[in-house]
């Protein structure tokens, strides 16, 4: 399996992205895709098939056609017949797909201007385990000349699927690295009452796989019993439109919570689109969790949000699954605890409370994942695959 590099051997001038994920559109993923054409438009000339609304994120750096996305049917008609059209005018390089549901467009277009076809794969999108994916989309992934895994673990994912190893590389997401605000800490404490309490933060969407309903029910009344003046602030929201995903509402966390006797402990905020409250929320808690469950079918492909709280220079402790191996240092950014491990993620947790790692160096290993460096990295994988 081969690591970024910076062997060229084509010179690469054109490329056409088409993807579904992509601002306004909230969640990880869709500022992943931003951020991957904003990149590479500075190695070459870049244009994008994405969603109604994605062209006032250019920034003047790449031409964006639009398509509806709703419904996932319409879409991916409109996007195959909208890609095509680009494809056969402006004749790219290569026709890099955003995740592994756009693969089949990407494909096409490819073999019909003699371009290279490529998708950068998040770990679902290559596992899904519905049997009409798996017969359509499993054997475009395989007939791709080019695939970006975004981790160690989706690239065994694709093995498994069986794209040829020798076509992947590894690329990990991006990150944006703010400066840090002095009073952040505070406004955010003042804005929600925090007071001295510890203050623990789960950041994302509430799926299944996130583990939300089972740690408030598991390990959060270990903590408290330990730390009783203990908070959980949950920033996120049920996924809409995500490829295959089951959610855990609101309701149904704070249930099991009550059920065992930490109810009280848990503050709900929502979704947080604006950075600098996001980045407030990270500044105010004392540690991030992220208890993703080991669910087959339905991988954790990286794990970014523990990268985007390194960023701010708050530690994790998550359980080491998937692809959030990559996205946590053992030691350095946070602590990884055996999947399942109730007790031992609990003494992970109050052991960081009590011992903060330095801010410094947690922001130190996030780095390493800037978005310029992300952007070298995935021009260097497509330039030596071309």
């Amino acid at each position: 399996m081969k690591q970024p590099g910076s062997t060229v051997k084509t010179a690469m001038k054109k490329l056409l992205l088409v993807t579904r994920n992509f601002p306004p559109l909230a969640g990880g993923m869709e500022g992943l895709n931003l951020h991957l054409a904003a990149e590479l438009s500075r190695y070459c000339e870049v244009r994008v098939v994405a969603p109604e609304g994605a062209a006032i994120h250019a920034m003047d750096k790449f031409l964006v056609r639009e398509v509806r996305v709703r419904p996932l049917s319409r879409f991916l008609l409109a996007a195959a017949w909208r890609t095509l059209r680009e494809a056969r005018g402006w004749r790219p390089d290569v026709v890099l797909a955003g995740s592994g549901l756009t693969a089949p467009i990407a494909l096409t277009a490819a073999r019909v201007c003699g371009a290279r076809a490529a998708a950068y794969v998040h770990g679902l999108d290559v596992a899904v385990p519905h049997p009409v994916y798996r017969a359509l989309w499993h054997p475009a992934l395989r007939r791709l000349d080019i695939v970006i895994a975004n981790s160690q673990a989706t690239a065994r994912l694709a093995d498994a699927a069986g794209i040829v190893p020798s076509r992947v590389e590894i690329v990990h997401p991006g990150v944006s690295l703010p400066m840090p605000d002095s009073g952040a800490r505070e406004r955010f404490r003042q804005l929600h009452r925090l007071g001295d309490a510890s203050v623990l933060l789960s950041v994302g969407r509430l799926t299944t796989r996130k583990g939300l309903r089972e740690f408030v029910a598991d390990v959060l009344p270990k903590i408290v019993a330990c730390r009783p003046t203990v908070r959980l602030l949950i920033v996120g929201d049920a996924p809409t439109h995500s490829l295959y995903a089951e959610c855990q509402s609101p309701e149904s966390i704070l249930a099991a919570a009550r059920a065992a006797g930490v109810g009280e402990h848990l503050l709900f905020l929502g979704w947080i689109a604006d950075e600098r409250q996001l980045a407030d929320a990270y500044a105010g808690a004392d540690l991030h969790v992220f208890p993703v469950r080991h669910l087959p079918g339905d991988p954790e492909g990286f794990g970014m949000v523990a990268v985007e709280a390194a960023a701010q220079g708050l530690a994790t402790v998550a359980y080491a699954t998937g692809g959030v191996v990559d996205a946590v240092g053992e030691g350095v950014s946070g602590r990884l605890v055996a999947p399942g491990d109730d007790e031992a993620f609990a003494r992970a947790a109050l052991d960081l409370l009590e011992n903060r790692l330095p801010a410094d160096r947690v922001r130190q290993f996030a780095m390493q994942f800037a978005w310029p460096r992300f952007g070298e990295k995935l021009w260097a994988g497509l330039e030596r695959q071309t």
